[in-house]
C-alpha cells in the first residue's frame, strides 16, 4: 500500500508491506529461514553477484527483515534502512561503513556510554581516533575538532540520561561545510517525536529493543540512510564507497549512486561481521512499531506530569527534564519536540549516594534494571551501573553525580507510579532524619 502522504499513524502500520501474493496473510509472515532456495543455476549467480535483488542467505537479507526495514526508512524519512541485531550493532556496523585505520571521528561527550566505550576503546585499537565535544550545541566547538581525516559526526537527539536536547540544524550545518556525514542516534526521541534527517542529519541510527519494539522482550538496532551524499564528490575521503574497483570494474558510487553508503554498510560491513537480527525479532519490532504513536505519546504526558511533581519535591534536588519550564533546553525541545520531550531523563536526590540507594531499594512499581523505552517504568543509578567505569572527576564533568537517578516512565497509570516515587521519597527523607538524630 503506497504510504505517501498518509499520516504517521497510519504509515507505522502499513508502509513498507508487500503482501504475500500466494497465501495473502494480512500480518507479515516470520521467514524463519537460513537460506532460500535458488530457481536455477544462473539465479544463484546473480544473487551473490547482486545483479539480482532477492534473498540467498539470512544473514544477507531477509523477507522480515526487509519489512521492519522499510517501514522505519519511511517512517524516518529515509532512501533506505538496514536492520541488525542491537542498537550497538548499528552504531559500529554505520561508523565502520565509513572509517578506517587513520580515520577520526567528533563525537559529542553526552551519548550511551556504550557508544563512547566503542569509540575510546575499540576503535582506538583499530587505528580510528576519536575527539569528544563538551558542548555538543556550541558549532565552534565541533569547528576546534574537526581534522582532515575527520570522517564521522556523531551525536545523539536525546541524549541518555540528561535529556539535553541536540540542536542537530547547528551540527548538521558544521557537518555540511566539512562534507562530513552527519550520524545521530535517535534511539530516545524515535521517529514519532523527532526526524533528524529532516534537520540536516545524513544518517540515523536506532537500538530498535526501546521504544521501536518497546515490550523489553528482543534486542535489535536499525541504520537509516538520507540517501542524499554524493559520494563521488568526496574528494576522495571515502575511497571504498568512491574509488576502489569491484571485479565488474566499477565502484560502489558507480554502482550504487548515493544509495553507496547503505550498499556498503549491507553487502560488505553486516554480511562479513554477521550482526544478524532473527526473523522472530523482526517480526516483533513489526509489531511494537505498530503502536509506536500511541506508546510514545502516552510516555511523554506521564513523563511530563512526573518531572514537575519530582521538581517541587523537597527531597529532590533538580530534575534533568526538556519540558520543564525551568530547564536550560526548553527553547529546543519546543523547536524540536513539540508532540512531546520523550520519557528518559535524569533527577538528583540530596544526599547523595546513600539517598539513591535508599531510594532505588525502596520502590516497587518501577524495575530496578538497564534498559530503556519499555512498557515497564524502570530506574537506574548511572554512576554505579553505566558510568561506573569512568573516573569521579570524568562523571562530575559529565554531570553524573553520585545522587543521580535515570528513569524510563512506562504505561502505568501516572497516579500508581507518582504514588511509588513518593513511597521510596518517604523512605529516603526518613533514612536522613535517622542519621541526623544518630540513630542510623
Amino acid at each position: 500500500m503506497p504510504a505517501e502522504g498518509l499520516g504517521f499513524a497510519t504509515r507505522q502500520i502499513h508502509a513498507g508491506v508487500e503482501p504475500d501474493q500466494s497465501h495473502r496473510p494480512r500480518a507479515t509472515p516470520i521467514y524463519l529461514t537460513a537460506g532460500f532456495v535458488f530457481d536455477d543455476f544462473d539465479q544463484a549467480n546473480e544473487r551473490f553477484a547482486q545483479a539480482d535483488d532477492g534473498y540467498s542467505y539470512s544473514r544477507a537479507g531477509n523477507p522480515t527483515s526487509a519489512a521492519v526495514e522499510r517501514r522505519i526508512a519511511d517512517l524516518e524519512g529515509g532512501a533506505d534502512a538496514l536492520l541488525v541485531g542491537s542498537g550497538q550493532a548499528a552504531v559500529s556496523t554505520a561508523v565502520l561503513a565509513l572509517v578506517g585505520a587513520g580515520d577520526h571521528i567528533a563525537s559529542a561527550n553526552s551519548i550511551y556510554e556504550g557508544s563512547r566505550e566503542l569509540f575510546r576503546d575499540n576503535f582506538a585499537r583499530l587505528g580510528i581516533t576519536t575527539s569528544f565535544v563538551g558542548d555538543a550545541n556550541d558549532p565552534e566547538a565541533w569547528e576546534a575538532v574537526i581534522r582532515p581525516e575527520t570522517r564521522v559526526l556523531f551525536a545523539e537527539s536525546i541524549p541518555n540520561p540528561k535529556n539535553d536536547i541536540l540542536d542537530i540544524r547547528a551540527v548538521a550545518t558544521v557537518a555540511q561545510r566539512h562534507g562530513i556525514p552527519l550520524i545521530i542516534d535517535n534511539t530516545l526521541a524515535t521517529p514519532y517525536l523527532l526526524r533528524p534527517i529532516e534537520h540536516g542529519a545524513d544518517i540515523v541510527v536506532h537500538s530498535a529493543s526501546k521504544f521501536l519494539a518497546g515490550h523489553g522482550t528482543v534486542l535489535g538496532g536499525v541504520i537509516v540512510d538520507a540517501g542524499r551524499i554524493d559520494w563521488t564528490a568526496t574528494d576522495g575521503r571515502y575511497p571504498h564507497l568512491s574509488d576502489d574497483v569491484g571485479p565488474d570494474g566499477r565502484t560502489f558510487a558507480d554502482r550504487f549512486g548515493r544509495a553507496a553508503f547503505s550498499a556498503y554498510a549491507r553487502s560488505v560491513v553486516a554480511l562479513r561481521q554477521g550482526p544478524s537480527p532473527s526473523p522472530f525479532t523482526a517480526f516483533l519490532l513489526l509489531q511494537g512499531i505498530e503502536t509506536l504513536s500511541l506508546r510514545v505519546q502516552r510516555h511523554s504526558e506521564s513523563a511530563q506530569r512526573i518531572a514537575e511533581w519530582l521538581e517541587a519535591h523537597p527531597a529532590v534536588e533538580s530534575v534533568d527534564y526538556s519540558g520543564l519550564a525551568s530547564n536550560p533546553f526548553r527553547p529546543l525541545a519546543k523547536q524540536y519536540l513539540p508532540r512531546g520531550q520523550g520519557s528518559v531523563f535524569a533527577f538528583t536526590l540530596r544526599g547523595g549516594r546513600d539517598a539513591a540507594k535508599t531510594f532505588t531499594n525502596s520502590v516497587r512499581l518501577f524495575t530496578r534494571m538497564t534498559h530503556l523505552g519499555d512498557v515497564r517504568s524502570l530506574v537506574l543509578h548511572p554512576a554505579s551501573t553505566t558510568h561506573v567505569n569512568r573516573t569521579e572527576d570524568e562523571r562530575v564533568a559529565a554531570g553524573i553525580g553520585q545522587g543521580l537517578l535515570r528513569v524510563s516512565i512506562g504505561l502505568e497509570d501516572v497516579e500508581d507510579l507518582i504514588a511509588d516515587l513518593d513511597r521510596a521519597l518517604a523512605a529516603v527523607q526518613a533514612a536522613d532524619l535517622l542519621e541526623r538524630a544518630g540513630i542510623a
